[in-house]
């Protein structure tokens, strides 16, 4: 079920809000909402349901194991158990085939044909997001930084919880263990402002912002992508660096306002990443909670910024590989992943001499720029697809040309006005939601809007992940 579909805002959010903020006691309250979300998660599929109940209760257990145990080897033996059948769960359904595929060229281009078996499975939406938000608990509790849920069914509604199950923000036990121990008993209304304000902006960054450059924009010019001379090469990198700020943004702001209806408040996931200085900035920006995950659960256990440069720029390296294949199976999120950590690696080395910019506003556009080729690493449906339309962005490849019949008006204009957008208006987390009619008048309009232009079905970006 999309948040951007009839069915989500007209019937399944206001039931949800009534029977959550209806029901008596903590107890049925966190049931209900459990049940909703497992309801909202089977619209996708209901088979992948026990799935998500299996690894809910295996991570719930190891929990308890670990928290009850005084032997060290023991804790860290449940730890690597629990770890093992997480990334395990996650290896099969998400990278077996990729694994397997790479592994037969190799072996083909030595003169042997392996002839493995592809699984052919279908991905568990959302399997990556709640995976890491069940591992964060595990490693927290195995650290001493946070104690067990008190119950199974506290433990699988943070897991579960609608607004982030599918695609983040990877929320942390830590940041939601205090609300859950103290549930609001009635919905405030400041909360509310803002939550139905956070939902409404979002909606309007997907639909009126991402979706139509996507559809008058970006798709008829990827879908030509070996044919577009440097101009058009140009316009569909920039459209899609448009269209995943404008989407994801989108959605987290959704997720927060979602979020604030229950009563609850989720960490920032999103800061207007474009107009960092540099790339470290940038990851410090785009996709919080992801940034900090892997930046607490991968990079500092490796070393982090210890050792020398060459130390630090291997870590780095690794790091980014791993999150670029988190983002997907493929070669293309794999270079995509090593070319940012290749920027964070020079980014270090510049810091270490404390190289200071002269200009703001070029650094900026450096960022902007580098990060932008990246995107197209991110979007391109394979490697050589995405080096294709490098090599045309760099002047390399003349292309056919021809092309810009195809994008509409209304997809070029709302591009300029999302970039300016983008460099000069404050994002959602700045802003203040006054409680007048006037502001209630305007919300319920931009809602209407939205509600009007629902189409085909638009999955945000992030889903497939």
């Amino acid at each position: 079920m999309l948040f951007n579909s009839y069915g989500f805002v007209l019937a399944f959010l206001p039931l949800a809000l009534v029977g959550w903020w209806a029901l008596p006691t903590p107890r049925l309250r966190l049931g209900f909402l459990t049940l909703t979300s497992y309801f909202f998660y089977a619209w996708w599929d209901l088979r992948f349901v026990p799935l998500m109940v299996v690894s809910t209760s295996a991570d719930y257990l190891a929990g308890r194991l670990i928290a009850d145990s005084s032997s060290p080897s023991r804790r860290r033996l449940i730890l690597v158990l629990l770890l093992a059948f997480n990334l395990g769960l996650l290896g099969v359904f998400k990278y077996y085939d990729f694994f397997v595929t790479s592994l037969a060229g190799v072996g083909r281009l030595l003169g042997y044909d392996p002839a493995w078996p592809l699984l052919h499975l279908v991905l568990p939406v959302g399997i990556s997001f709640y995976t890491f938000n069940s591992i964060s608990y595990t490693i927290d509790i195995f650290r001493g930084r946070i104690s067990p849920a008190r119950s199974y069914l506290e433990f699988s509604t943070f897991v579960a919880m609608f607004p982030h199950l599918v695609a983040g923000p990877i929320v942390r036990y830590a940041d939601m263990a205090d609300q859950f121990e103290r549930l609001a008993p009635r919905p405030r209304a400041d909360e509310w402002v803002t939550g139905l304000w956070m939902f409404g902006l979002g909606m309007a960054k997907k639909v009126l912002v991402a979706d139509v450059v996507a559809r008058g924009l970006v798709d008829p010019l990827w879908s030509h992508a070996g044919a577009l001379d440097p101009a058009e090469a140009w316009l569909a990198a920039l459209g899609y660096t448009v269209q995943i700020y404008f989407d994801f943004s989108g959605y987290s702001d959704m997720a927060v306002g979602l979020a604030l209806l229950l009563g609850f408040r989720f960490p920032q996931n999103f800061d207007s990443p474009y107009r960092s200085v540099n790339i470290g900035e940038f990851w410090r920006r785009w996709h919080m909670s992801l940034s900090f995950w892997i930046r607490d659960y991968l990079y500092i256990p490796l070393g982090g910024s210890r050792g020398g440069a060459l130390l630090v720029t291997r870590n780095l390296l690794l790091t980014m590989l791993l999150g670029g294949l988190w983002h997907g199976a493929g070669w293309s999120f794999a270079v995509w992943g090593m070319y940012h950590g290749a920027l964070l690696a020079c980014h270090a080395w510049l810091q270490r001499r404390e190289w200071v910019p002269s200009s703001r506003g070029l650094s900026v556009a450096a960022t902007m720029l580098a990060v932008t080729v990246g995107w197209v690493l991110f979007r391109a449906a394979s490697l050589s697809e995405a080096l294709g339309l490098l090599a045309a962005m760099a002047g390399l490849r003349a292309g056919e040309g021809g092309h810009m019949a195809m994008v509409t008006p209304g997809a070029a204009g709302t591009l300029v006005v999302a970039m300016a957008i983008v460099f000069r208006a404050p994002n959602t987390w700045q802003m203040r939601f006054p409680r007048t009619r006037l502001a209630a008048a305007l919300l319920a309009a931009l809602l209407i809007l939205c509600v009007l232009r629902f189409a085909a079905p638009s999955p945000f970006v992030y889903f497939q992940f």
